[in-house]
């Protein structure tokens, strides 16, 4: 059984404050440390559920954050970008299940950890068919146009709940309880390695026997974006096939997620900063 661990750095065990995930301060280091931990209980508990193959997926920021020395040897790393599908790299019909290990809850969620959808300074909101996305819907969805489930979802409590709204019967693990967007009432590594590592083994041990279902989304696929600023939706507006919906606010049509994850990725890099 294979399966893709995608790893956030937002809802890591500890991550509180901006400084814990921006790799130009003095606390980083010591967070991208815990990442790695937090990225090595889920692959313990794969193992235990009876995984064979397992991909790790660095996705925030540069995507180059886990310490390869200290993961888990059964387990590969991808790391780097950009890279086709970003922070679903690995995904394809050959993967039985997902984790998404370290997310975070969309733009406007409060008081969730560092909410935001991709990006703080591009997006204010996001829907997938008029649905609010967020970085769990999306990548849940291109994982579903592969016939993958999603089976296993870490990170604050507005993360989980976010992810059992969207995906139903999914096992989810809630590393730190949000009091504001930079401050939570957090469990120290000790704690949430193990109830990771057993949230991972149920979820694997679901997967193995097929229970999980993916996160399929009705054709034709609409996405809408709303920006921070109007001159990025003008940026954005560029795309063939947009459509400005308004005046920070563009939409566009596809026949599956994997045209409409690319332009997604396309808009935020065609919107550039405020």
């Amino acid at each position: 059984m294979k399966i893709l661990i995608s790893v956030d750095m937002e809802g890591i065990t500890g991550v509180v404050s901006q400084s814990h995930t921006d790799y130009t301060t003095a606390e980083y280091q010591r967070f991208r440390r815990l990442m790695t931990g937090d990225a090595n209980a889920a692959i313990e508990g794969a193992l235990a559920g009876g995984a064979t193959d397992i991909v790790v997926n660095d996705s925030h920021g540069n995507m180059d954050n886990i310490l390869i020395e200290e993961m888990n040897p059964a387990a590969r790393l991808i790391s780097g970008s950009p890279k086709p599908f970003s922070m679903m790299e690995g995904i394809d019909s050959d993967v039985d299940a997902v984790f998404l290990v370290g997310y975070h809850a969309r733009a406007g969620s409060a008081p969730a950890i560092h909410d935001h959808t991709w990006s703080s300074v591009q997006v204010h909101a996001a829907t997938l068919n008029g649905k609010p996305m967020g970085e769990i819907m999306l990548n849940a969805a291109l994982a579903g146009h592969f016939a993958v489930p999603v089976v296993l979802v870490t990170g604050d409590q507005l993360a989980t709940a976010e992810a059992r709204d969207v995906l139903g019967d999914v096992e989810t693990m809630t590393v730190k309880i949000a009091r504001g967007r930079c401050a939570a009432d957090c469990l120290p590594p000790a704690k949430t390695a193990p109830i990771i590592r057993q949230a991972a083994q149920r979820a694997a041990q679901k997967a193995l026997e097929r229970k999980g279902t993916p996160f399929v989304v009705q054709t034709p696929i609409t996405l809408g974006i709303e920006f921070v600023r109007s001159i990025q939706a003008e940026r954005a507006e560029l795309m063939p096939g947009a459509k400005r919906t308004g005046a920070r606010s563009v939409e566009w049509t596809g026949e599956d997620m994997v045209s409409v994850y690319r332009t997604w990725r396309a808009f935020v890099y065609l919107a550039g900063s405020p």
